[in-house]
């Protein structure tokens, strides 16, 4: 969320970001809201103090009953300005959980992905010297998967992967927590079962009512729980209400835990393959940095994704998302999209975002300025590192063989016991 302050100061900035992030414009009634509950904040400190005074001065009045009856009124004037002075926090609350996080100067304008803007391209797709196979033949002929038999006892959304290819996902997963433990980060196995507050926390929903989430969380009956879609939830909360030292700035998580959510294969999209599920596994990395340190960590966890592309051998792109592509609480984002031969384009396999202050206003999550003293909230970023099983596509695809084997990225292959491919013929 933003300041209120800010939003008193920038109106006009706070208007425009919801104009092109497109959200709901209530900046007018926060400000309307605000003035009332200053008005009535002042006032019931006013009446207040009028009737300590009055309280004070009864024991000795000759009036004693003119005085407990002013008492009286006073206070019922009070409660009422108490009981309106709830009711408006309340709505102001909420409404100040609507207003969206302040875009980058650096963002393209713009109302969909259609506006995204495509800055960085690596590698060259394959031409084949025989017909490629999509993810799913390669799958079938290989015996990676048993979808209808998963399907039959899971339900439908759901995913087995089998034999070398399950061995591959966990060579990936691997790799890639070992190559970011390197780079500095902390590896933590989040929890996947949480609270709803703790993902109301990472500012991914409107407003102040929980059940918003309802329609893309998984909750669990009967408890105060829910399933989390990403580890960034969890690391978000992780230093909630603590004031951190400036020395301890940046702080970098790789969190991995299985993700959960509802909106997999909504529409029909992605209802073949291992692209889109309610379950699937990602490690996530997580920074908390001072303000100012901000684009600095973003250009690093943006080159984490890419280096790691490279280090699976696959062509990619890096795109600047648009206003309108960006989401709620996000100043700035990039994703990182590899080619998928079967469709002849780039799809995201991971999404770099700048988040500002906006989770840790609502975590309270603080640092203390050594020049200064000042205690003042800390920036969050999140990105990808590896999310699975989606990015086993590409590397399926791209890496295939006429005789349908899969050749294994080379800094893969000391996680594959040696192994330079699996399936097919071999």
């Amino acid at each position: 969320m933003l300041d209120l302050k800010f939003i008193r100061e920038n109106k006009d900035v706070v208007k425009n970001a919801c104009k092109v992030k497109k959200f709901p414009d209530v900046v007018d009634d926060i400000l309307t809201l605000d003035v009332r509950v200053r008005e009535l904040k002042t006032t019931t400190q006013t009446k207040t103090a009028e009737k300590n005074k009055i309280s004070k001065e009864i024991p000795t009045s000759s009036d004693k009953a003119t005085l407990i009856a002013k008492s009286k009124a006073i206070s019922e004037e009070i409660a009422n300005d108490m009981a309106e002075l709830a009711e408006k926090e309340e709505i102001l609350n909420d409404l100040l959980h609507r207003v969206p996080q302040i875009p980058d100067a650096s963002a393209p304008i713009g109302d969909d992905d259609s506006a995204n803007i495509e800055i960085k391209r690596v590698g060259t797709p394959r031409k084949f010297d025989f017909t490629p196979r999509s993810q799913w033949e390669l799958l079938d002929m290989n015996g990676w998967w048993m979808p209808e038999k998963i399907a039959g006892i899971c339900g439908t959304r759901t995913y087995c992967l089998v034999g070398e290819l399950a061995e591959l996902e966990l060579a990936v997963q691997t790799y890639v927590t070992q190559k970011l433990i390197a780079k500095g980060f902390t590896y933590i196995e989040c929890p996947s079962i949480t609270k709803p507050q703790t993902i109301f926390n990472a500012g991914h929903f409107m407003g102040s009512d929980l059940s918003v989430m309802n329609d893309d969380v998984f909750m669990l009956t009967d408890t105060d729980r829910c399933l989390a879609g990403t580890a960034e939830i969890i690391l978000n909360s992780l230093h909630s209400d603590e004031i951190l030292s400036e020395n301890d700035l940046p702080i970098k998580y790789a969190g991995f835990s299985p993700c959960f959510r509802k909106e997999a294969g909504a529409a029909g999209r992605d209802t073949r393959g291992l692209v889109r599920f309610h379950q699937f596994n990602k490690v996530e990395q997580y920074i908390f940095c001072k303000p100012e340190q901000s684009d600095e960590m973003h250009e690093f966890l943006l080159n984490n994704l890419c280096e790691i592309m490279e280090d699976l051998e696959l062509p990619y792109r890096v795109i600047a998302n648009s206003t309108g592509d960006m989401g709620f609480n996000k100043v700035k984002m990039n994703d990182v999209e590899a080619w998928f031969p079967s469709e002849n384009t780039y799809r995201e396999l991971g999404s770099c975002s700048s988040i500002g202050q906006f989770q840790a206003r609502r975590t309270n999550t603080r640092y203390r300025e050594n020049s200064t003293n000042e205690v003042k909230f800390v920036a969050t970023l999140n990105n990808t590192g590896i999310a699975l099983p989606r990015a086993l596509v590409p590397i399926i695809e791209n890496h295939q063989n006429a005789d349908g084997s899969v050749n294994i990225p080379k800094k893969l292959q000391p996680l594959m016991g040696g192994r330079t491919k699996i399936g097919g013929k071999h």
